[in-house]
C-alpha cells in the first residue's frame, strides 16, 4: 500500500516539472494505460500515471479559467463579491473579487480576480460592488532565479488581475466576523504592534511594515507570522499538553479516557483556529496533517511516522494538485519530513531541552537543499533566532493574543491581554531586528546540479543518528556549497536587462567587475530596486558594484538607487544631473578585463531625458549602446559627435517612445537587435507601433522584457539574446520574440 501511495504522490508532484500540459487525447491514452497497469505487476506505474493525469487535468482547468486573450487590457464594468480580507496598502487597497459577472452576457469571466484600487475606499468582505476594471491576464516580472508570480497566481486559481477605475457599492456585507475582528484588533492599543497581532490571529499580513517583513526574512522567522503548521501545532500541543498534564496530576475525570479526549480537544482547537484564520490552503494543509498525526497517536503508532506524512501529502495534493507550485508547500512538508527522520526510531530518549535545540539545527540543515533549489535566502542565524522566538511566541504572545481576541467583548479584559501580547511582540521584534542588522541573510548563487546533489547527500548524512560513522563525510560534502561557478571569459561581458516593468536596470559583468546601469523604478511604497534589482544582483553573485551609473533622475531609472546603495558596497557612482553621484562626462573611457567602456553626455539637452548619460560597451568586436531616455535631439547630437556609429545591440531609447528611435538613428547604428524595457499595458503606450514598424523595416530583431522577461546577452561571444521565458513552463505565456 505504501508503495502505491508513494507512486501516486510522485505522479501528482511531477506537474511542477512539466514544460507543457498534454492534450486531452494524450490524457485519455495515459488514463487507459494507467488503468491497464493497475491490474498487473506494474500497478505502481499505474498509480504514478493516475496521479500525473489528475494533476494535469486540474491544471488545465485552472488555465482554462484565466481571462480570455481578447479581454486582456480591456476595461469592463462588472459586478462581484469581495472575499477574504481586503489589504490596505500605501497607495490604496488590494482585494479579491469572486464570481464576477458582466451585463454583457456573452463575456465569460474568471471566477476569481485579484484587484487593486488606488486611493480606493474602505472595503469589507462580503460586500457586492459594481466596478469598472482594467483586466489583465495573470502576469509577473520574471528575472534570473527570481520568484514566479504567474505560478503563484495559478496555484491560487486567480484568473485575472486588474486595476479598478471607478465603482459603486450595490450590496452591503452580511456580518463579516473576521473583518470585524480585524477592525477591533487594529483599533486596540497593542504597543504599536496591532498589525502584527492581526497577522498572528487572522493570518492577515497585509498591514505589516516592510521593515518587519525584512526582519522576519533575515532571521528565518517568517513562519512565526504566517498561520500554518507551526501555529496550528502550537495551539493543539498546548491543549493536548494541558489534558495530559491534568491526567498525570490526577485532575482529569477518571471516567473519561484522557488520550481520546486530548486528541479530540487538540483537533477541535486547531480547527477553530483555522476557522478564525480563514482556512487558506496552508491552514488546510496544517489541519489535515495534524488530524493524521493525532489519529496515528491514538490508534496507529505501529505504522511509523512516514505513513501519516504520506497520507497528509496525498490529501493535500488530491484536493489541490497546484499546491506544489508554491514554495511554502515544499518547505512545510520538508520541515515535517526532516523532523520525522531525525526524531523517530532513535534509541534512548532526549531531554526536552536537547530535543528542542536539535530540532532547530536539523531543520536548518534539512531544509538547506530546498532553500537552494527554490532560490530563497538562507538565514544563518535562523536556528538561534528560532530557539528564542518560538517559545517566546508560544508562551508569551500566542496565548494572550488568542484569549484576548476571544475576550474582546469583555470591557478591559480582552484589550488588556492584547496589550500584553503586543508588548511581548515588541520585545521580540527588537531582539530579532538587532540580529537581522548584525547578520543579514546569505543569498547564495545557484549551484551546478552536481554540486546541489552533493549538498543533498551531505545534508542527509549529517542528519543520520550519531552512531552512524558517516556524519563527518556528510559535513565535508556540504563544502560543495562553495563549488566554483561559471566565470565570464576574459574579453566578454555578461549583460542582463532585468524585468522591472516600466523602468530600466541593466547589469554588466566582466570577469572581475560589475556595473549597474540604472536601478529600476520606485514610487510610493513600491521600490523595485529593493524588491527586484537588489535580490537579483545577489543571486547572480554580485557582492559589490564597481560602478553605479544612473542615466538621469527620473524615478523609473533612479528610484531604486537608494536601495542599491544600502544593500551593496558601491565603489563609484556616476550619472546625470540630480542622481546623487558625480556628473558623467563625455569621452571618459576605461577598460575592465579586456572590455572597453565609453561615456557620452549632452549637457545642453533641453530636458532630463535628453541629458541622459549614455554608455557604449565594446567586447570581442561586438558593441552595445545603453541609451537611457535619449530622444530625437540627443540622438542627433550623439550621431554628430561619433564618427563610428555601428552598434550590434541597442537598449531602446526611452522605452521605445515615439519621440525616440528616429529613422536616421536606427539607420546609422544598424543594430542586430534592440532591447526594450517596459511595463505590460503601460499607460504611455510604449513601445509605439511606429517605432516597432521602423525597427522591423530595418531588419532589427525586437526583444521585449514585457513579453520575454529579463533579457540575457553574452557580449563578445557573437551569440544572441535569450529571454527568461525561453525556459518553458506550462503556466507561462510564451515569449513574444
Amino acid at each position: 500500500m505504501r508503495t502505491g501511495m508513494l507512486a501516486l504522490a510522485l505522479g501528482l508532484l511531477s506537474l511542477r516539472l512539466l514544460p507543457a500540459l498534454p492534450s486531452v487525447g494524450w490524457l485519455i491514452l495515459l488514463l487507459i494505460l494507467a488503468l491497464a497497469c493497475l491490474r498487473t505487476r506494474l500497478w505502481p506505474l499505474g498509480c504514478l500515471v493516475l496521479g500525473a493525469c489528475w494533476a494535469c487535468w486540474s491544471a488545465q482547468q485552472a488555465l482554462d479559467g484565466r481571462l480570455a486573450a481578447q479581454l486582456d487590457g480591456r476595461t469592463l464594468w462588472l459586478e462581484g463579491q469581495v472575499t477574504g480580507l481586503p489589504a490596505r496598502t500605501g497607495q490604496g487597497v488590494r482585494f479579491e473579487l469572486e464570481q464576477p459577472w458582466s451585463r454583457r452576457g456573452e463575456l465569460v469571466l474568471p471566477q476569481r480576480l485579484q484587484l487593486s484600487w488606488f486611493d480606493g475606499p474602505e472595503l469589507r468582505a462580503g460586500e457586492r460592488w459594481r466596478l469598472a476594471v482594467n483586466l489583465r491576464r495573470p502576469h509577473g516580472l520574471l528575472n534570473p532565479h527570481g520568484p514566479d508570480r504567474e505560478a503563484s497566481l495559478l496555484a491560487r486559481r486567480i484568473g485575472a488581475t486588474g486595476t479598478v477605475k471607478a465603482g459603486e457599492r450595490v450590496g452591503e456585507a452580511a456580518v463579516s466576523w473576521r473583518d470585524g475582528i480585524r477592525q477591533r484588533l487594529l483599533a486596540t492599543d497593542a504597543h504599536g504592534r496591532e498589525a502584527v497581532l492581526a497577522a498572528l490571529v487572522l493570518g492577515d499580513g497585509s498591514g505589516l511594515a516592510r521593515d518587519d517583513w525584512n526582519t522576519l526574512q533575515a532571521t528565518g522567522t517568517v513562519h512565526l507570522l504566517v498561520i500554518s503548521g507551526q501555529h496550528i501545532g502550537l495551539l493543539a500541543g498546548l491543549v493536548y499538553g494541558l489534558v495530559a498534564g491534568m491526567a498525570r496530576l490526577g485532575l482529569w475525570p477518571a471516567r473519561m479516557p484522557w488520550l481520546p479526549w486530548a486528541c479530540g480537544l487538540a483537533l477541535t482547537a486547531a480547527l477553530a483556529y483555522g476557522w478564525l484564520a480563514g482556512f487558506g490552503v496552508p491552514v488546510q494543509r496544517a489541519c489535515l496533517m495534524l488530524a493524521v498525526v493525532l489519529l496515528w497517536r491514538l490508534r496507529f503508532r505501529h505504522l511509523g511516522a512516514a505513513t501519516p506524512l504520506l497520507i497528509a501529502l496525498l490529501g493535500v495534493l488530491l484536493v489541490e494538485p497546484l499546491a506544489s507550485l508554491l514554495p511554502g508547500f515544499w518547505l512545510s512538508f520538508g520541515a515535517v519530513a526532516v523532523l520525522a527522520l531525525c526524531f523517530s526510531a532513535r534509541l534512548g530518549a532526549w531531554r526536552p531541552w536537547q530535543a528542542w535545540t536539535r530540532a532547530q539545527w536539523v531543520i536548518a540543515v534539512g531544509l538547506l537543499p530546498l532553500l537552494l533549489a527554490l532560490g530563497l535566502p538562507v538565514s544563518l542565524t535562523a536556528p538561534l533566532a528560532n530557539l528564542l522566538a518560538v517559545p517566546w511566541l508560544s508562551l508569551a504572545v500566542l496565548p494572550p493574543a488568542l484569549l484576548g481576541t476571544a475576550l474582546l467583548p469583555v470591557p478591559l479584559g480582552g484589550e488588556g491581554l492584547l496589550w500584553l501580547a503586543g508588548f511581548s511582540l515588541d520585545g521580540l521584534f527588537s531582539v530579532l531586528g538587532w540580529v537581522a542588522v548584525q547578520h543579514p541573510p546569505w543569498v547564495p548563487e545557484p549551484l551546478p546540479l552536481w554540486a546541489w546533489l552533493l549538498v543533498c547527500l551531505g545534508a542527509l548524512l549529517v542528519l543520520l543518528p550519531a552512531g552512524v560513522p558517516l556524519r563527518l563525510p556528510g559535513a565535508m560534502l556540504l563544502l560543495a556549497l562553495w563549488a566554483p561557478r561559471e566565470q565570464v571569459p576574459h574579453g566578454q561581458v555578461q549583460v542582463w536587462q532585468l524585468d522591472v516593468g516600466q523602468g530600466l536596470a541593466v547589469l554588466l559583468r566582466t570577469r572581475q567587475h560589475s556595473l549597474l546601469y540604472d536601478a529600476g523604478p520606485a514610487q510610493g511604497d513600491s521600490d523595485l530596486g529593493e524588491s527586484v534589482v537588489l535580490p537579483t544582483l545577489r543571486k547572480l553573485g554580485v557582492r559589490q558594484l564597481d560602478l553605479l551609473l544612473v542615466s538621469h533622475a527620473h524615478a523609473d531609472h533612479a528610484g531604486g538607487a537608494g536601495a542599491i546603495r544600502r544593500g551593496l558596497p558601491v565603489l563609484r557612482e556616476l550619472g546625470g544631473e540630480g542622481t546623487g553621484g558625480a556628473i558623467c562626462s563625455s569621452g571618459e573611457r576605461w577598460q575592465w578585463d579586456g572590455v572597453a567602456f565609453e561615456l557620452w553626455h549632452w549637457p545642453q539637452g533641453p530636458s532630463s531625458n535628453e541629458r541622459s548619460c549614455v554608455l557604449r560597451v565594446q567586447a570581442g568586436g561586438e558593441r552595445l549602446l545603453l541609451a537611457g531616455d535619449m530622444e530625437a535631439g540627443a540622438e542627433r547630437a550623439w550621431l554628430a559627435s561619433n564618427a563610428d556609429t555601428r552598434i550590434d545591440w541597442l537598449q531602446a531609447p526611452h522605452h521605445g517612445s515615439r519621440s525616440s528611435s528616429t529613422e536616421p538613428f536606427i539607420q546609422a547604428l544598424a543594430p542586430r537587435g534592440v532591447l526594450i524595457s517596459r511595463g505590460r499595458h503601460n499607460s504611455f503606450g510604449h513601445p509605439h507601433a511606429q517605432v516597432i514598424e521602423r525597427y522591423g523595416r530595418h531588419g532589427v530583431q525586437v526583444h521585449d522584457t514585457a513579453l520575454d522577461g529579463a533579457l540575457g546577452l553574452r557580449l563578445g561571444s557573437q551569440g544572441g539574446v535569450v529571454g527568461e521565458r525561453a525556459g518553458r513552463r506550462f503556466w507561462r505565456e510564451g515569449g513574444g520574440s
